[in-house]
């Protein structure tokens, strides 16, 4: 067997005697698939990616957390964030007033100080791009929540209540061509079949 870190050739050696790689695990991962046989994504970590994805939504579902509430939780994020970033760059900049008329620093820091209030600017704008993003991108996303819940105009579930189902639509069916029993009646008619 060759090491696939270093190449050197080794003969039944659990280890690699030139860069000491572990070769008995190169062995099992090896024999666990057939070169012959096709990946099952089923047993690699992108199934459990999506499985873990789909308990997520599915205890969402049940928790009654859906899109139109991520929504919300979005927006009402984003004000916070923002009124915080706004209360931050209030604080710095009263507090950095305060340093710079105590005249205990140089002249050359009080330009520094008298901005370090804009650090504020980042939780506003944080805040802001929330509000954005729940406002217009989240929208977009509850409308295809909905779409996807319903089959044409017929919701599947409605919160709370067992769905009724619409009345029915005999327009929907396509005519046959034939009847049930078109074949028995044509050899009814042949008279040499009559006994």
């Amino acid at each position: 067997m060759f090491c696939p870190q270093c190449g050197s050739q080794n003969d039944a050696l659990r280890f690699c005697k030139s860069c000491g790689a572990n070769l008995e695990a190169v062995r099992q991962v090896a024999s666990m698939r057939n070169p012959d046989e096709k990946l099952d994504w089923n047993r690699t970590w992108v199934a459990e990616m999506f499985e873990r994805k789909r308990r997520k939504e599915e205890i969402e579902r049940e928790r009654r957390f859906t899109p139109e509430t991520k929504r919300y939780t979005e927006i009402k994020a984003g004000v916070i964030a923002s009124s915080v970033g706004i209360g931050v760059m209030i604080f710095l900049h009263a507090l950095m007033l305060g340093v710079i008329s105590s005249g205990h620093n140089p002249p050359e820091d009080a330009a520094i100080l008298s901005r370090i209030w804009l650090a504020g600017i980042i939780p506003f704008f944080v805040g802001l791009a929330l509000i954005v993003n729940g406002l217009l991108v989240s929208k977009k996303q509850v409308e295809i929540a909905r779409r996807a819940s319903t089959v044409g105009d017929y919701p599947l579930k409605t919160d709370g209540e067992t769905p009724l189902l619409r009345s029915a639509d005999t327009s929907e069916f396509i005519t046959p061509r034939f009847g049930v029993t078109e074949g028995t009646t044509k050899q009814l008619s042949n008279p040499s079949q009559k006994d």
